[in-house]
């Protein structure tokens, strides 16, 4: 469509790899990349330039070069929103309550951009409950940390539930929620895409809950690294989503 020469790979990195990666790309061709668990967190002090969402969150998933220096930005926020608005076109978060189900830097970004539609809470449920309690602490008091106990008390006043874990993933622990507890008019969202449909999504439509699958998260925030690669905005269209999704899962008919 653009004709461009150039391609998107996956490239495995091991932490103890990740900064000479990063300070070789260059040489090596890249005109940036984008970054995924575990590397969000680490990866920032391994650039020049961190922009400033990528300072307040603490996490970054894309990386592009301008002027000589290797620049971070965080474009999780913005594409989970905009799948968000994709799959509910009339959700209205003001004065909502929130579950956020994980305290990485994807949920961190998440928190982050959900702020600005003004929800009554963001209840942010982790394992280990300080790390939830730093999000708190960063981003101020309408976030709520707590523990995966808190849930059952949680979700029958939830507006929104969002998975932002790799719980639920092809070759990962499987994620179990009541989600009969929450409310019929609930959105249910994740951002795992392997496999297209999750358990968690399969059970919340079986509930007859409106959902919100993670593809279109990982595409809609790739617009904005496309952009910074190459000056080109894309628009993500049902054909790309066929095309992706296809490529994920052979089986997949749209």
């Amino acid at each position: 469509m653009h004709k461009l020469n150039a391609t998107y790979e996956k490239q495995a990195v091991a932490p103890e790899n990740l900064h000479h990666f990063i300070a070789t790309m260059k040489e090596q061709g890249y005109v940036g990349c984008n970054v995924t668990i575990p590397h969000k967190e680490m990866a920032i002090s391994s650039i020049d330039l961190p922009d400033d969402r990528v300072k307040k969150i603490g996490a970054l998933n894309t990386i592009f070069f301008h002027n000589g220096k290797s620049c971070g930005t965080s474009t999780d926020g913005e594409g989970f929103f905009q799948n968000l608005l994709s799959q509910v076109a009339d959700i209205d978060l003001h004065d909502k309550s929130v579950v956020v189900l994980g305290a990485g830097g994807a949920a961190r970004a998440i928190v982050d951009k959900l702020l600005e539609e003004s929800p009554k809470a963001i209840h942010v449920i982790n394992r280990s409950v300080n790390r939830a309690q730093q999000i708190q602490t960063d981003f101020g008091e309408t976030v709520k940390a707590g523990d995966f106990q808190s849930l059952k008390s949680l979700l029958p006043t939830a507006d929104l539930f969002v998975n932002a874990t790799s719980m639920g993933m092809t070759g990962q622990e499987p994620l179990e929620v009541a989600l009969e507890l929450l409310p019929k008019t609930a959105v249910v969202a994740d951002i795992v895409y392997v496999p297209l449909k999750t358990s968690l999504i399969q059970n919340a439509e079986t509930l007859g809950l409106r959902t919100v699958p993670g593809l279109g998260m990982l595409l809609h925030q790739a617009v904005r690294g496309f952009e910074l690669w190459f000056g080109i905005r894309p628009k993500v269209t049902i054909e790309l989503y066929d095309l992706v999704a296809q490529d994920i899962d052979p089986g997949y008919r749209s």
